[in-house]
């Protein structure tokens, strides 16, 4: 894997953007772009917690059917019977 490769500068609307070659391109759907003096950083950003990204879900409208109850059949737990 190259560690190092000169890129593509372009202007997209009043934006400018960079090419990321293949063998560059960072997991996920966001990442992190810093700069450090001269330099821009470009991270993959860290995967979101669990209690986050339930946070951000909107509540469900939709109302659901009654479900039936169904009688409880009997569990047998314990070994499985040899063969």
């Amino acid at each position: 894997m190259a560690s190092e490769r000169r890129v593509e500068l372009f202007r997209n609307g009043r934006h400018q953007a960079v090419r990321i070659p293949r063998e560059f391109e960072l997991p996920g759907e966001d990442a992190i772009l810093r700069k450090e003096k001269v330099r821009l950083i470009i991270e993959p950003a860290p995967a979101k917690a669990l209690l986050a990204v339930l946070a951000s879900l909107r509540p469900i409208e939709e109302k659901f059917p009654q479900i039936e109850e169904l009688p409880h059949a009997p569990v047998r737990l314990g070994r499985a019977p040899s063969r």
